[in-house]
């Protein structure tokens, strides 16, 4: 049904932003191109899920290029369609209120050259704004001590995305950054991977991660994204050889505190069985201890603080990476981005270093976290 509802949606919304480009630019073509036109356009609705689709089975020079296009067309598609309601909702207007030039209504073209030059410049702004991530920091106390140190200071990056179109260059930079916070604690709160392992190991990413060398060690959870590839066993795999430890509903205890990781929450839809309640992945956790879990998707916080988690860090919703879709995941998530705290539980959601499908990001920043953490003294 999801599916069904959505191929819906992008189809009827190609189509309405097809014809719409159509109707403002096809008379300036050589006559009878229509056919080939539409072929074009089609064929570049189409060009990511033929990517995916043909991943194993065609050859990457021609899956590569398909994947690009289709992930950028996903981003000019989306305000292309909100840009082109606007003109027709002011066209209606004008049908009752007659304040469109007459010249403008003679040559579509012109309001269509307009808004390709906004268009094309917020894409360009987006592609640029998604490289340069800023290094975001917060300070908590927890009111529980650690023997170890009274500070712990944590590096944090969610929604890295490696795959095809985030590749070793980009996270070589964002190692290069971490690693400059002199870290004593490296968490990655899951979609490391896009969802093909296969460009992880042929870029050799692993070894970038290993020129982290944080006090404590580097811990991490996997998301969604791991699931979506079809090989979250592989996908756990590889990270552990990267010097990651993969969290999968269980726990370690590392410089006096304890480091929880759940399984994904969307771990039914994609094999059918759920993840681990909390109660059970936390059994045997002395309560005195501090306790920082890691779960990429910030939902049910109720079930984190019942279980006495002193500090919760989540990723997954990116904030919502293009505006204005951060105004839904501010009503589907208790918090989105940034801090809260919930009675003993604090909560930090980071919106995202990497992106998922357009590497675009509008209305947000990519970051990384420089999480200070203070304890109680004995």
């Amino acid at each position: 049904m999801f599916f069904l509802v959505f191929f819906a949606v992008y189809g009827g919304a190609n189509l309405y932003v097809g014809m719409r480009a159509w109707q403002a630019f096809g008379y300036l073509l050589p006559a009878g191109p229509v056919k080939f036109f539409f072929f074009l356009y089609g064929l570049l609705a189409v060009s990511y899920f033929i990517a995916h689709a043909g991943y194993h089975h065609l050859p990457r020079t021609l899956t590569d290029p398909l994947h690009t296009a289709g992930a950028y067309w996903f981003a000019i598609l989306y305000y292309a369609f909100f840009f082109v309601i606007i003109v027709d909702i002011i066209r209606l207007l004008d049908r009752f209120f007659s304040f469109i030039p007459a010249s403008l209504k003679k040559d579509p073209a012109i309001a269509g050259f307009f808004l390709a030059a906004v268009l094309a410049t917020l894409i360009i702004y987006g592609v640029y704004n998604a490289r340069q991530p800023v290094v975001r920091p917060y300070t908590i106390t927890i009111q529980k001590t650690l023997p170890s140190a009274p500070t712990l200071r944590v590096a944090v990056m969610s929604d890295l995305h490696l795959g095809e179109l985030i590749g070793r260059q980009r996270l070589e930079g964002w190692i290069d950054t971490a690693a400059a916070l002199k870290p004593d604690l490296v968490l990655l709160t899951g979609d490391i991977l896009d969802a093909n392992v296969e460009p992880f190991i042929e870029e050799r990413m692993g070894e970038a991660f290993r020129r982290l060398q944080p006090k404590y060690g580097i811990y991490g959870v996997i998301g969604n994204h791991e699931y979506i590839g079809g090989t979250p066993s592989t996908a756990v795999r590889e990270l552990e050889k990267a010097g990651i430890t993969v969290l999968v509903d269980r726990y370690v205890q590392t410089a006096g505190l304890y480091i929880v990781g759940r399984d994904d929450y969307s771990r039914s839809r994609y094999d059918g069985s759920p993840r681990q309640p909390l109660s059970r992945v936390m059994a045997g956790i002395d309560p005195a201890a501090p306790v920082i879990l890691l779960d990429h998707q910030p939902y049910n916080l109720a079930e984190a603080l019942a279980n006495k988690a002193d500090l919760q860090l989540s990723g997954h919703t990116h904030r919502g990476q293009f505006f204005p879709n951060n105004l839904i995941t501010q009503r589907v998530f208790e918090i989105d981005w940034g801090y809260l705290k919930k009675e003993t539980l604090q909560v930090i959601v980071s919106c995202g270093v990497g992106t998922w499908g357009p590497p675009i990001r509008i209305g947000n920043q990519p970051e990384i976290l420089d999480l200070t953490i203070h304890f109680e003294q004995p």
